[in-house]
Protein backbone atom coordinates (compact mmCIF):
# COMPACT_ATOMS: atom_id res chain seq x y z
CA UNK A 1 0.00 0.00 0.00
CA UNK A 2 1.48 3.20 -0.83
CA UNK A 3 0.60 6.85 1.04
CA UNK A 4 0.27 9.84 -0.44
CA UNK A 5 0.94 13.38 1.51
CA UNK A 6 -3.07 15.31 1.71
CA UNK A 7 -2.76 18.42 2.56
CA UNK A 8 -5.60 20.15 3.90
CA UNK A 9 -7.80 22.39 1.75
CA UNK A 10 -6.72 25.58 3.86
CA UNK A 11 -2.99 25.09 3.56
CA UNK A 12 -1.37 25.41 0.56
CA UNK A 13 -1.01 23.05 -1.83
CA UNK A 14 2.03 20.69 -2.14
CA UNK A 15 4.20 20.75 -5.31
CA UNK A 16 3.84 18.36 -7.89
CA UNK A 17 5.61 14.79 -6.09
CA UNK A 18 6.85 16.51 -3.03
CA UNK A 19 6.60 14.76 0.40
CA UNK A 20 7.30 16.18 4.06
CA UNK A 21 10.60 15.65 4.96
CA UNK A 22 11.41 14.00 8.33
CA UNK A 23 10.74 16.40 11.02
CA UNK A 24 8.80 18.86 9.41
CA UNK A 25 5.99 20.63 11.12
CA UNK A 26 3.26 22.95 9.32
CA UNK A 27 3.21 26.83 9.35
CA UNK A 28 1.27 27.67 12.19
CA UNK A 29 -0.39 30.52 10.14
CA UNK A 30 -1.76 28.10 8.17
CA UNK A 31 -3.80 27.24 10.94
CA UNK A 32 -4.74 23.56 12.33
CA UNK A 33 -6.75 20.93 9.48
CA UNK A 34 -9.85 20.18 9.89
CA UNK A 35 -11.36 17.56 12.36
CA UNK A 36 -10.36 14.26 11.44
CA UNK A 37 -8.29 15.22 8.81
CA UNK A 38 -5.58 12.65 7.17
CA UNK A 39 -2.65 14.35 5.88
CA UNK A 40 -1.74 10.55 4.68
CA UNK A 41 -4.03 8.45 2.68
CA UNK A 42 -4.50 5.63 0.52
CA UNK A 43 -2.90 6.14 -2.63
CA UNK A 44 -5.39 3.95 -4.00
CA UNK A 45 -8.19 6.09 -3.46
CA UNK A 46 -9.76 7.81 -6.25
CA UNK A 47 -8.64 11.41 -6.00
CA UNK A 48 -12.44 12.41 -7.04
CA UNK A 49 -13.20 10.86 -3.75
CA UNK A 50 -10.40 12.83 -1.76
CA UNK A 51 -11.75 16.22 -4.09
CA UNK A 52 -14.99 16.08 -2.58
CA UNK A 53 -14.60 15.49 0.91
CA UNK A 54 -12.14 18.33 0.65
CA UNK A 55 -14.92 20.44 -0.16
CA UNK A 56 -17.38 19.44 2.32
CA UNK A 57 -14.77 20.05 5.12
CA UNK A 58 -13.43 23.40 3.61
CA UNK A 59 -16.97 24.12 3.96
CA UNK A 60 -17.46 23.43 7.36
CA UNK A 61 -14.38 25.17 8.03
CA UNK A 62 -15.64 28.45 6.39
CA UNK A 63 -19.03 28.00 8.73
CA UNK A 64 -16.95 27.08 12.06
CA UNK A 65 -15.24 30.52 10.90
CA UNK A 66 -18.12 32.74 10.56
CA UNK A 67 -19.74 31.19 13.54
CA UNK A 68 -16.34 32.47 15.29
CA UNK A 69 -16.87 35.90 14.07
CA UNK A 70 -20.07 36.08 14.79
CA UNK A 71 -19.20 35.36 18.42
CA UNK A 72 -16.13 37.28 18.86
CA UNK A 73 -18.71 40.27 17.61
CA UNK A 74 -21.12 39.51 20.25
CA UNK A 75 -18.56 39.24 22.79
CA UNK A 76 -17.05 42.89 21.99
CA UNK A 77 -20.66 43.96 21.82
CA UNK A 78 -21.03 42.58 25.28
CA UNK A 79 -17.65 43.86 26.37
CA UNK A 80 -18.82 47.24 25.25
CA UNK A 81 -21.73 47.36 27.64
CA UNK A 82 -20.25 45.70 30.59
CA UNK A 83 -17.83 48.97 30.12
CA UNK A 84 -20.74 51.04 30.12
CA UNK A 85 -22.36 50.21 32.79
CA UNK A 86 -19.09 49.96 34.91
CA UNK A 87 -18.77 53.32 33.85
CA UNK A 88 -22.34 54.38 35.30
CA UNK A 89 -21.20 52.79 38.38
CA UNK A 90 -18.09 54.34 38.92
CA UNK A 91 -20.28 58.00 38.31
CA UNK A 92 -22.74 56.81 40.90
CA UNK A 93 -20.11 56.27 43.59
CA UNK A 94 -18.53 59.89 43.01
CA UNK A 95 -21.50 61.05 43.04
CA UNK A 96 -22.35 59.30 46.83
CA UNK A 97 -18.85 60.24 47.87
CA UNK A 98 -20.15 64.07 46.59
CA UNK A 99 -23.55 63.66 48.51
CA UNK A 100 -21.14 62.58 51.57
CA UNK A 101 -18.61 65.35 51.39
CA UNK A 102 -21.92 67.66 51.35
CA UNK A 103 -23.30 66.13 54.36
CA UNK A 104 -19.97 66.34 56.58
CA UNK A 105 -19.72 70.13 55.29
CA UNK A 106 -22.98 71.19 56.24
CA UNK A 107 -22.80 69.13 59.38
CA UNK A 108 -18.90 71.28 59.82
CA UNK A 109 -20.69 74.42 58.63
CA UNK A 110 -19.99 76.90 61.26
CA UNK A 111 -22.92 79.28 62.72
CA UNK A 112 -22.52 82.36 60.47
CA UNK A 113 -22.52 80.35 57.44
CA UNK A 114 -25.40 78.84 58.16
CA UNK A 115 -27.03 82.04 58.92
CA UNK A 116 -25.76 82.91 55.53
CA UNK A 117 -27.41 79.44 53.92
CA UNK A 118 -30.64 80.02 55.50
CA UNK A 119 -31.10 83.29 53.77
CA UNK A 120 -30.35 81.84 50.52
CA UNK A 121 -32.91 79.42 51.17
CA UNK A 122 -35.41 81.79 52.17
CA UNK A 123 -35.04 83.87 49.06
CA UNK A 124 -34.95 80.61 46.86
CA UNK A 125 -38.20 79.48 48.62
CA UNK A 126 -40.02 83.28 47.96
CA UNK A 127 -38.84 82.51 43.97
CA UNK A 128 -40.49 79.14 44.09
CA UNK A 129 -43.44 80.89 46.02
CA UNK A 130 -44.12 82.76 43.50
CA UNK A 131 -43.38 80.44 40.42
CA UNK A 132 -45.64 78.39 41.97
CA UNK A 133 -48.52 81.05 42.03
CA UNK A 134 -48.20 81.58 38.97
CA UNK A 135 -48.43 77.79 37.78
CA UNK A 136 -51.35 77.31 39.65
CA UNK A 137 -53.31 79.99 37.81
CA UNK A 138 -52.11 78.62 34.63
CA UNK A 139 -53.27 75.01 35.52
CA UNK A 140 -56.48 73.45 33.52
CA UNK A 141 -58.48 71.61 36.45
CA UNK A 142 -59.81 68.26 34.21
CA UNK A 143 -62.24 65.84 35.33
CA UNK A 144 -60.77 62.75 36.88
CA UNK A 145 -62.58 59.45 36.59
CA UNK A 146 -63.93 58.18 39.96
CA UNK A 147 -62.88 55.14 40.70
CA UNK A 148 -64.11 53.94 44.17
CA UNK A 149 -62.15 51.84 46.52
CA UNK A 150 -62.82 48.14 45.79
CA UNK A 151 -66.75 47.59 45.67
CA UNK A 152 -67.13 51.29 45.08
CA UNK A 153 -67.80 52.16 48.63
CA UNK A 154 -66.34 55.19 50.22
CA UNK A 155 -65.32 54.30 53.90
CA UNK A 156 -65.84 57.20 56.27
CA UNK A 157 -62.76 57.73 58.94
CA UNK A 158 -65.15 59.74 61.35
CA UNK A 159 -68.87 58.96 61.00
CA UNK A 160 -71.01 61.92 61.27
CA UNK A 161 -74.97 62.10 60.45
CA UNK A 162 -74.81 64.22 57.49
CA UNK A 163 -72.85 67.32 55.55
CA UNK A 164 -73.43 70.27 58.24
CA UNK A 165 -72.14 68.20 60.79
CA UNK A 166 -68.84 67.17 59.11
CA UNK A 167 -68.57 71.04 58.05
CA UNK A 168 -68.61 71.45 62.26
CA UNK A 169 -66.59 69.31 63.07
CA UNK A 170 -64.01 70.25 60.34
CA UNK A 171 -64.31 74.18 61.56
CA UNK A 172 -63.13 73.18 65.32
CA UNK A 173 -60.20 71.05 63.62
CA UNK A 174 -59.08 74.12 61.73
CA UNK A 175 -59.60 76.57 64.96
CA UNK A 176 -57.02 73.96 66.76
CA UNK A 177 -55.05 73.71 63.60
CA UNK A 178 -54.61 77.95 63.72
CA UNK A 179 -54.11 78.69 67.43
CA UNK A 180 -51.29 75.69 67.31
CA UNK A 181 -49.63 77.39 63.96
CA UNK A 182 -49.40 80.50 66.34
CA UNK A 183 -45.90 81.90 68.03
CA UNK A 184 -45.04 79.32 70.75
CA UNK A 185 -48.29 77.09 69.52
CA UNK A 186 -46.74 74.10 69.41
CA UNK A 187 -46.56 73.48 66.04
CA UNK A 188 -42.85 73.35 65.70
CA UNK A 189 -40.38 71.51 68.12
CA UNK A 190 -36.57 72.85 68.11
CA UNK A 191 -33.54 72.99 70.33
CA UNK A 192 -33.25 76.07 71.63
CA UNK A 193 -29.88 75.83 73.52
CA UNK A 194 -27.95 76.54 69.73
CA UNK A 195 -25.68 79.35 70.52
CA UNK A 196 -24.33 81.77 67.71
CA UNK A 197 -20.57 83.00 68.46
CA UNK A 198 -21.23 82.73 71.99
CA UNK A 199 -24.40 84.54 72.05
CA UNK A 200 -27.56 82.48 72.91
CA UNK A 201 -29.99 85.18 71.78
CA UNK A 202 -28.76 85.12 68.49
CA UNK A 203 -28.99 81.15 68.20
CA UNK A 204 -32.89 81.77 69.69
CA UNK A 205 -33.36 84.26 66.84
CA UNK A 206 -31.81 82.00 64.05
CA UNK A 207 -33.83 79.15 64.77
CA UNK A 208 -36.95 80.99 65.38
CA UNK A 209 -36.50 81.73 61.48
CA UNK A 210 -35.69 78.71 60.98
CA UNK A 211 -38.80 76.99 63.02
CA UNK A 212 -41.03 79.65 60.53
CA UNK A 213 -39.83 78.68 57.34
CA UNK A 214 -40.13 74.89 58.08
CA UNK A 215 -43.78 75.65 59.40
CA UNK A 216 -44.91 77.81 56.50
CA UNK A 217 -43.28 75.23 53.88
CA UNK A 218 -45.19 72.57 55.84
CA UNK A 219 -48.43 74.39 55.89
CA UNK A 220 -48.27 75.15 52.21
CA UNK A 221 -47.93 71.47 51.26
CA UNK A 222 -50.93 70.63 53.53
CA UNK A 223 -53.41 73.25 52.32
CA UNK A 224 -52.12 72.07 48.32
CA UNK A 225 -52.91 68.71 49.42
CA UNK A 226 -56.94 70.03 51.14
CA UNK A 227 -57.71 72.09 48.43
CA UNK A 228 -57.15 69.50 45.69
CA UNK A 229 -58.49 66.45 47.93
CA UNK A 230 -60.22 63.34 46.28
CA UNK A 231 -62.59 61.48 48.57
CA UNK A 232 -60.88 58.28 47.07
CA UNK A 233 -57.46 60.05 46.70
CA UNK A 234 -57.23 60.52 50.97
CA UNK A 235 -54.54 57.62 51.79
CA UNK A 236 -52.11 58.87 49.07
CA UNK A 237 -52.50 62.27 50.81
CA UNK A 238 -52.26 61.13 54.30
CA UNK A 239 -48.84 59.21 52.74
CA UNK A 240 -47.62 62.37 51.19
CA UNK A 241 -47.60 64.46 54.07
CA UNK A 242 -46.36 62.21 56.29
CA UNK A 243 -43.15 62.14 54.19
CA UNK A 244 -43.43 65.96 54.07
CA UNK A 245 -42.50 65.77 57.92
CA UNK A 246 -40.07 62.85 57.94
CA UNK A 247 -38.05 65.37 55.10
CA UNK A 248 -38.78 68.46 57.24
CA UNK A 249 -37.15 66.49 60.46
CA UNK A 250 -34.22 65.04 58.37
CA UNK A 251 -33.21 68.27 56.92
CA UNK A 252 -33.67 69.98 60.67
CA UNK A 253 -32.14 67.15 62.35
CA UNK A 254 -28.75 69.51 62.91
CA UNK A 255 -30.85 71.82 65.42
CA UNK A 256 -33.10 69.08 66.04
CA UNK A 257 -36.21 71.39 64.28
CA UNK A 258 -39.02 68.84 63.24
CA UNK A 259 -43.10 69.50 63.27
CA UNK A 260 -44.71 68.33 66.68
CA UNK A 261 -46.83 65.19 66.87
CA UNK A 262 -49.83 66.77 67.44
CA UNK A 263 -49.74 69.66 64.76
CA UNK A 264 -48.97 66.58 62.30
CA UNK A 265 -51.77 64.70 63.68
CA UNK A 266 -54.39 67.41 63.52
CA UNK A 267 -53.38 68.42 59.80
CA UNK A 268 -53.97 64.52 59.17
CA UNK A 269 -57.43 64.41 60.85
CA UNK A 270 -58.39 67.81 58.82
CA UNK A 271 -57.92 65.51 55.18
CA UNK A 272 -59.68 62.79 56.59
CA UNK A 273 -62.73 64.89 57.67
CA UNK A 274 -62.45 66.90 54.67
CA UNK A 275 -62.65 63.47 52.39
CA UNK A 276 -65.45 62.50 54.75
CA UNK A 277 -67.24 66.09 53.99
CA UNK A 278 -66.43 65.88 50.07
CA UNK A 279 -67.79 62.24 50.24
CA UNK A 280 -70.83 62.71 52.36
CA UNK A 281 -72.03 65.98 50.03
CA UNK A 282 -71.77 63.78 46.87
CA UNK A 283 -73.89 61.20 48.76
CA UNK A 284 -76.57 63.57 50.04
CA UNK A 285 -76.73 65.09 46.39
CA UNK A 286 -77.17 61.64 45.00
CA UNK A 287 -79.96 60.88 47.47
CA UNK A 288 -81.51 64.34 46.55
CA UNK A 289 -81.33 63.24 42.87
CA UNK A 290 -82.82 59.86 43.59
CA UNK A 291 -85.87 61.36 45.64
CA UNK A 292 -86.57 64.24 42.49
CA UNK A 293 -86.61 61.14 40.21
CA UNK A 294 -88.43 59.30 42.48
CA UNK A 295 -91.62 62.02 42.28
CA UNK A 296 -91.16 62.85 38.84
CA UNK A 297 -92.20 58.93 38.67
CA UNK A 298 -95.21 59.50 41.37
CA UNK A 299 -96.37 62.41 38.92
CA UNK A 300 -96.86 60.54 36.24
CA UNK A 301 -98.76 57.71 38.23
CA UNK A 302 -101.00 60.19 39.42
CA UNK A 303 -101.38 61.72 36.43
CA UNK A 304 -102.52 59.13 34.44
CA UNK A 305 -104.45 57.70 37.04
CA UNK A 306 -106.49 61.43 36.56
CA UNK A 307 -106.45 60.85 33.02
CA UNK A 308 -107.88 57.10 33.21
CA UNK A 309 -110.64 58.07 36.27
CA UNK A 310 -112.07 61.34 33.50
CA UNK A 311 -112.19 58.68 30.66
CA UNK A 312 -113.80 55.90 32.61
CA UNK A 313 -115.99 58.73 34.58
CA UNK A 314 -117.09 60.24 30.72
CA UNK A 315 -117.39 56.53 30.19
CA UNK A 316 -119.84 55.48 32.46
CA UNK A 317 -121.47 58.68 32.58
CA UNK A 318 -122.49 58.18 28.55
CA UNK A 319 -123.44 54.90 29.23
CA UNK A 320 -126.10 56.05 31.85
CA UNK A 321 -127.44 58.23 29.48
CA UNK A 322 -127.55 55.53 27.13
CA UNK A 323 -129.40 53.14 29.34
CA UNK A 324 -131.84 55.50 30.49
CA UNK A 325 -132.77 55.96 26.65
CA UNK A 326 -133.30 52.65 26.11
CA UNK A 327 -135.44 51.89 29.03
CA UNK A 328 -137.69 54.92 27.87
CA UNK A 329 -137.97 52.68 24.69
CA UNK A 330 -138.55 49.92 26.36
CA UNK A 331 -135.61 47.86 24.50
CA UNK A 332 -135.07 45.28 27.00
CA UNK A 333 -132.18 43.23 24.99
CA UNK A 334 -130.61 46.87 24.58
CA UNK A 335 -130.98 47.92 28.00
CA UNK A 336 -129.43 44.29 29.44
CA UNK A 337 -126.32 44.75 27.01
CA UNK A 338 -125.70 48.65 28.59
CA UNK A 339 -125.93 47.04 32.25
CA UNK A 340 -123.24 44.28 31.46
CA UNK A 341 -121.11 47.74 29.65
CA UNK A 342 -121.91 50.26 32.89
CA UNK A 343 -120.69 47.02 35.70
CA UNK A 344 -117.49 46.98 33.58
CA UNK A 345 -116.74 50.34 33.38
CA UNK A 346 -117.82 50.82 37.39
CA UNK A 347 -115.52 47.51 37.78
CA UNK A 348 -112.23 49.29 35.92
CA UNK A 349 -112.80 52.76 37.45
CA UNK A 350 -112.86 50.54 41.36
CA UNK A 351 -109.62 48.88 39.87
CA UNK A 352 -108.53 52.41 39.19
CA UNK A 353 -109.19 53.85 42.96
CA UNK A 354 -107.89 50.79 44.22
CA UNK A 355 -104.54 51.09 42.40
CA UNK A 356 -104.00 54.82 43.32
CA UNK A 357 -104.69 53.94 46.71
CA UNK A 358 -102.92 51.07 47.75
CA UNK A 359 -99.03 51.97 46.42
CA UNK A 360 -97.41 48.65 46.83
CA UNK A 361 -99.47 47.50 44.09
CA UNK A 362 -98.23 47.24 40.65
CA UNK A 363 -96.16 45.26 37.82
CA UNK A 364 -92.87 43.66 38.02
CA UNK A 365 -90.61 43.78 35.00
CA UNK A 366 -88.08 41.59 33.87
CA UNK A 367 -86.15 43.12 30.54
CA UNK A 368 -83.01 43.03 28.74
CA UNK A 369 -81.17 44.26 25.94
CA UNK A 370 -78.39 42.14 24.29
CA UNK A 371 -77.62 44.97 22.21
CA UNK A 372 -76.55 47.36 24.39
CA UNK A 373 -75.42 44.89 27.43
CA UNK A 374 -75.05 41.77 26.07
CA UNK A 375 -76.98 37.95 27.18
CA UNK A 376 -76.19 38.03 30.73
CA UNK A 377 -77.75 41.20 32.35
CA UNK A 378 -81.24 42.04 33.20
CA UNK A 379 -82.73 44.80 34.27
CA UNK A 380 -85.28 43.83 37.49
CA UNK A 381 -87.70 46.65 38.77
CA UNK A 382 -91.74 47.45 39.21
CA UNK A 383 -93.93 50.18 38.10
CA UNK A 384 -97.31 51.99 39.40
CA UNK A 385 -98.83 52.84 35.68
CA UNK A 386 -101.73 52.01 34.21
CA UNK A 387 -99.72 50.31 31.23
CA UNK A 388 -96.73 49.26 32.58
CA UNK A 389 -95.55 49.01 28.54
CA UNK A 390 -95.27 52.92 28.85
CA UNK A 391 -92.47 53.10 31.18
CA UNK A 392 -90.31 50.01 29.30
CA UNK A 393 -90.81 52.36 26.44
CA UNK A 394 -89.35 55.02 28.32
CA UNK A 395 -86.16 53.36 29.27
CA UNK A 396 -85.72 52.57 25.18
CA UNK A 397 -85.18 55.94 24.49
CA UNK A 398 -81.85 57.40 22.77
CA UNK A 399 -79.62 56.46 25.33
CA UNK A 400 -79.36 52.82 23.99
CA UNK A 401 -78.61 51.72 20.89
CA UNK A 402 -81.44 48.97 20.79
CA UNK A 403 -85.23 49.05 22.33
CA UNK A 404 -85.46 46.68 25.44
CA UNK A 405 -87.11 43.19 25.40
CA UNK A 406 -89.72 41.97 27.90
CA UNK A 407 -89.10 38.75 29.69
CA UNK A 408 -92.07 39.01 32.40
CA UNK A 409 -94.45 41.63 33.11
CA UNK A 410 -96.87 40.85 35.81
CA UNK A 411 -99.78 42.44 37.75
CA UNK A 412 -99.15 41.49 41.50
CA UNK A 413 -100.70 43.38 44.82
CA UNK A 414 -97.61 43.36 46.66
CA UNK A 415 -94.88 44.37 43.31
CA UNK A 416 -92.79 46.46 45.55
CA UNK A 417 -92.63 43.48 48.24
CA UNK A 418 -91.40 41.01 44.99
CA UNK A 419 -89.46 43.54 43.65
CA UNK A 420 -87.35 44.12 47.21
CA UNK A 421 -87.15 40.19 47.47
CA UNK A 422 -85.48 39.71 44.08
CA UNK A 423 -82.74 42.49 44.80
CA UNK A 424 -82.27 40.98 47.88
CA UNK A 425 -81.32 38.09 46.79
CA UNK A 426 -79.53 38.93 43.84
CA UNK A 427 -77.43 41.75 45.73
CA UNK A 428 -73.65 40.09 44.69
CA UNK A 429 -74.73 40.73 41.34
CA UNK A 430 -75.41 43.93 40.96
CA UNK A 431 -74.17 45.92 37.84
CA UNK A 432 -74.17 49.14 40.37
CA UNK A 433 -73.03 48.65 43.72
CA UNK A 434 -73.41 52.44 44.68
CA UNK A 435 -76.84 53.79 43.28
CA UNK A 436 -79.41 51.52 44.45
CA UNK A 437 -81.91 52.88 41.63
CA UNK A 438 -79.71 51.35 39.01
CA UNK A 439 -81.68 48.01 38.59
CA UNK A 440 -79.15 46.43 36.55
CA UNK A 441 -77.75 42.35 37.32
CA UNK A 442 -75.30 40.51 35.66
CA UNK A 443 -77.76 37.39 35.96
CA UNK A 444 -79.45 35.48 32.27
CA UNK A 445 -83.21 35.42 32.04
CA UNK A 446 -82.60 32.18 33.25
CA UNK A 447 -82.02 32.72 36.40
CA UNK A 448 -84.24 35.64 36.91
CA UNK A 449 -86.93 33.37 35.55
CA UNK A 450 -85.82 30.75 38.30
CA UNK A 451 -86.09 33.42 41.06
CA UNK A 452 -89.69 34.86 40.04
CA UNK A 453 -91.28 31.23 39.98
CA UNK A 454 -89.50 30.46 43.75
CA UNK A 455 -91.44 33.80 45.17
CA UNK A 456 -94.64 34.02 43.04
CA UNK A 457 -94.84 29.76 42.96
CA UNK A 458 -96.91 30.62 39.01
CA UNK A 459 -95.63 32.63 35.82
CA UNK A 460 -98.36 32.75 32.94
CA UNK A 461 -95.87 33.86 30.42
CA UNK A 462 -91.77 34.64 30.89
CA UNK A 463 -90.01 34.43 27.54
CA UNK A 464 -86.42 33.49 28.05
CA UNK A 465 -84.98 33.95 24.30
CA UNK A 466 -85.46 38.40 23.66
CA UNK A 467 -86.54 39.02 20.61
CA UNK A 468 -84.23 41.97 19.89
CA UNK A 469 -85.34 42.61 16.44
CA UNK A 470 -83.68 45.07 15.56
CA UNK A 471 -80.22 44.48 16.93
CA UNK A 472 -80.44 40.59 15.21
CA UNK A 473 -81.61 42.46 11.82
CA UNK A 474 -78.13 45.12 12.41
CA UNK A 475 -75.95 41.69 12.57
CA UNK A 476 -77.85 40.44 9.57
CA UNK A 477 -76.75 43.65 7.73
CA UNK A 478 -73.82 43.98 8.76
CA UNK A 479 -72.70 40.59 7.32
CA UNK A 480 -74.77 40.83 3.60
CA UNK A 481 -73.95 44.73 2.75
CA UNK A 482 -71.20 45.54 1.21
CA UNK A 483 -68.32 47.82 2.48
CA UNK A 484 -67.90 51.06 1.22
CA UNK A 485 -65.05 52.41 0.83
CA UNK A 486 -63.70 54.64 3.31
CA UNK A 487 -66.02 53.03 6.50
CA UNK A 488 -65.70 50.14 8.71
CA UNK A 489 -66.99 47.10 8.87
CA UNK A 490 -68.37 47.41 12.30
CA UNK A 491 -71.10 45.85 13.24
CA UNK A 492 -74.11 46.48 16.23
CA UNK A 493 -72.99 43.71 18.00
CA UNK A 494 -70.75 45.70 19.56
CA UNK A 495 -73.05 47.22 21.84
CA UNK A 496 -73.01 44.24 24.54
CA UNK A 497 -69.21 45.21 25.51
CA UNK A 498 -70.17 48.95 26.10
Amino acid sequence: MTMRYNPPPNWPPAPAGWTPPAGWTPDPAWGPPPPEWQLWINEDIPLLGARGKARELAAENAQLRDKLHSWHAEATRLQGQLDQRQGEVTQLRAERDRLQSEMQRLGQMAAIELEQYRDRLTQQTAELDQRLGTLSRQVVVTEETVLLQEVGVYEYRHPLTDAVAYQGKLATVQDRIKAMAMKDGGAVQADTRVTISGSEAKGRAMVRDYSKLILRAYNAEADNLVRGLKPYKLDSAIERLNKVAETIARLGKSMDIRISKDYHRLRRKELELTADYLAKVAEEKEREREEKARLREERKVQQEIERERARLEKERQHYVNALAALRAKGDAEGVAQMEERLVEVEAAAEAVDYRAANVRAGYVYVISNIGAFGESMVKIGMTRRLDPLDRVRELSDASVPFNFDVHALFFSEDAVGIETQMHTRLADRRVNLVNQRREFFHVTPQEAKTHLLELTGNLLQYDEVPEALEYRQSLTSARVEPVRSGTSNATAGDGPNA
